[in-house]
């Protein structure tokens, strides 16, 4: 305002006949003579820059609100069967993580054979006892084997009742309504006492994303499935989100205990059994710890009856007994085979399997196939070290599943190179005797020689470079294939 006035002042001083009463200065002609016109034409130059930049971002905004819709239809469609990563054990070894926290829980022991039951048995001394196959997977109780006896968990009487009940379920595959048709093998069982509950609770410490820390779900209705109450009775349901900073306290857990209604006499060892449960999940780095049933018995102790610790992968280097209780034979082998390469594998159940670099990218390729009518059979992120070596590896894990019918390569060459991705393609495709079609995309850190490798290679490849295309050419092949096979035809892309 201070210049404006001295330009104003100056403008009347030289320009006398412009009569100050009748017109505006600025709008007079003469008025284009002063210094002043120098700030106008820089403000209307800025303001022009920022409409232009405004209008601009709408138009961007628009483009990426299109794209989020078409990603929000994709996502109404979950995925079938994701494999979640983390470390599962066996319920006798969470059994023995439970005592070691001080955490009351029915005598037992572990048999890998039908002799080992009997003499496990015959040393609890009991004649109330229950066996339960050992199968990381829900539902055992329904399940059926491979042989057809039906039930993974029973009860029995004698030591010789707890050697022919082991022989029915030792080396045979339990299939429940969460292991798939394949079923599991059972490769041991756990004998323990058999207790009768005066009443049944529910407790599970999860990690919660909504409240970014750990959270308690209790229920006075355990021993049943606890979605099932979730869904009939929600008021059933106690959910308490625990500061990780304060962690749970004396007074929160024996509130809880009295809240889920356990006896006066049965609170404070039901809250002395949520702080210990509480420190072992903060102690062996676990995303889940649940127990169910936990019960109090008629003499007011509390028990837990079955439990389910689940850990995080990446607390790996720190957690190396917890790790070592790893059971290999309950896991997906292609899983296992990448793992020796550094490579990320999560088998789904779709038929076109899919390679790629990073997270993100390998969400987007799956959005992308499904968005187009097809269904990704894998999540395979080679990462950024991958070597020839390691690619050709992703290959054969990929072609190992009989439902893949197309396979997508999409590559966005930053650390790892399109070259290195180019020469594992080109191995697989020549070592492995590809049959199925293969559309690669690259783009990125030596993409051109990569085009060159697999151009001089005289293998049909398909290389794509927009992403859209080649993720419907992805879907278009793959059904040719499934067709072909439907109808016992014999084709090949090579």
């Amino acid at each position: 305002m201070i210049e404006m006035e001295y330009n104003r002042s100056y403008y009347f001083e030289t320009n006398p006949e412009v009569s100050n009463n009748w017109v505006p200065f600025f709008f007079h002609p003469s008025f284009f003579k002063t210094k002043i016109i120098n700030y106008f034409f820089l403000f209307f130059f800025f303001l022009s820059v920022y409409f232009f930049i405004i209008i601009n971002m709408f138009n961007s905004l628009r483009t990426v609100s299109s794209i989020a819709q078409r990603a929000s239809l994709v996502a109404r469609k979950p995925l079938q069967q994701q494999q979640k990563r983390f470390l599962n054990i066996h319920e006798y070894l969470s059994v023995k993580l439970l005592r070691d926290y001080g955490i009351n829980a029915p005598k037992g022991e572990v048999a890998n054979t039908p002799q080992e039951a009997y003499e496990i048995a015959k040393s609890l001394g009991s004649d109330d006892l229950v066996i339960k196959a050992q199968v990381l997977a829900g539902g055992r109780g329904k399940g059926t084997f491979d042989n057809g006896y039906k039930g993974g968990v029973k009860t029995f009487n004698t030591p010789e009742q707890a050697r022919e009940l082991a022989e029915k379920m030792l080396g045979h595959k339990l299939v429940t309504k969460q292991t798939g048709a394949d079923g599991k093998p059972c490769n041991a069982v756990y004998i323990c006492e058999r207790k009768y509950a005066r009443n049944e609770y529910y407790f599970a410490i999860l990690l919660d994303r909504k409240s970014a820390g750990p959270v308690i779900v209790a229920s006075n209705q355990g021993g049943v499935d606890i979605e099932s109450v979730a869904a009939q009775n929600p008021e059933a349901i106690i959910t308490l989100p625990i500061d990780p900073k304060v962690g749970l306290t004396k007074e929160i857990a024996l509130k809880l205990a009295e809240d889920m209604g356990f006896t006066p006499k049965g609170q404070q060892q039901a809250a002395d059994t949520f702080l210990g449960l509480f420190k072992l999940f903060n102690e062996r780095d676990a995303t889940q710890v649940e127990i169910n049933p936990l019960s109090e018995s008629s003499d007011n102790q509390v028990l837990c009856m079955d439990a389910k610790l689940n850990f995080d992968d990446n607390a790996e280097f720190k957690q190396k007994e917890v790790f070592s209780f790893r059971d290999f034979t309950q896991e997906d082998p292609r899983e296992i085979a990448a793992a020796k390469y550094n490579l990320n594998y999560i088998g789904l159940d779709g038929n076109i399997g899919c390679l790629v670099n990073g997270a993100g990218l390998a969400m987007a390729t799956m959005d992308i196939i499904q968005l187009h009518g097809g269904k990704p059979a894998n999540f395979l992120d080679v990462g950024g070290a991958a070597t020839p070596e390691a690619v050709k590896a992703a290959f054969e894990i990929i072609t190992s599943d009989p439902n893949v019918s197309s396979a997508f390569v999409n590559i966005f060459g930053g650390i790892m190179r399109c070259d290195v991705i180019a020469e594992g393609i080109i191995a697989a495709a020549k070592d492995l005797d590809l049959k199925i079609p293969l559309i690669v995309r690259l783009r990125g850190t030596k993409v051109d020689e990569a085009k060159k490798l697999i151009a001089e290679s005289d293998l049909r490849i398909f290389a794509i470079e927009d992403l859209d295309t080649a993720a419907q050419k992805a879907v278009k092949f793959s059904k040719i294939v499934t067709l072909a096979r439907e109808a016992n035809v014999d084709i090949k892309f090579a």
